[in-house]
């Protein structure tokens, strides 16, 4: 496992939220944007990249128990996503990079994706 603080380092991420809470492990990654997918199969620790602005993106990560959401594309958090962030102290953090290149420098660091976990 890596610490989000060492990933937020290592690929030069933005950080939008709960900034205080970057020493949580994180155990794999999973990229999506439909919600629904992301509640049936993420798993805790996670780190969730997505395209995704809205508030209930932080209902998610914090129903999951994730480590923390990377939103591609240089797109912005809405505001009720970041408020609703601080109070579940969930770090939100930004990259210019698209989902594939996040996720690929994000394996490279070793961070696994569900097949990765587990025997496919």
């Amino acid at each position: 496992m890596i610490k989000l603080q060492k990933i937020v380092k290592e690929l030069s991420l933005e950080i939008k939220c709960a900034a205080h809470n970057l020493d949580r492990q994180v155990s794999g990654g999973y990229a999506s944007d439909l919600l629904s997918d992301v509640m049936a199969n993420s798993k805790k620790d996670n780190i969730w990249i997505t395209l995704q602005i809205h508030q209930n993106i932080v209902g998610v990560a914090s129903l999951k128990d994730l480590a923390g959401i990377i939103i591609v594309n240089g797109r912005q958090p809405e505001e009720e996503a970041l408020k609703k962030a601080a109070e579940e102290n969930i770090p939100i953090m930004l990259t210019k990079l698209p989902t594939f290149e996040i996720v690929g420098r994000l394996y490279k660091l070793g961070i696994p994706g569900m097949g990765d976990a587990e025997e496919v």
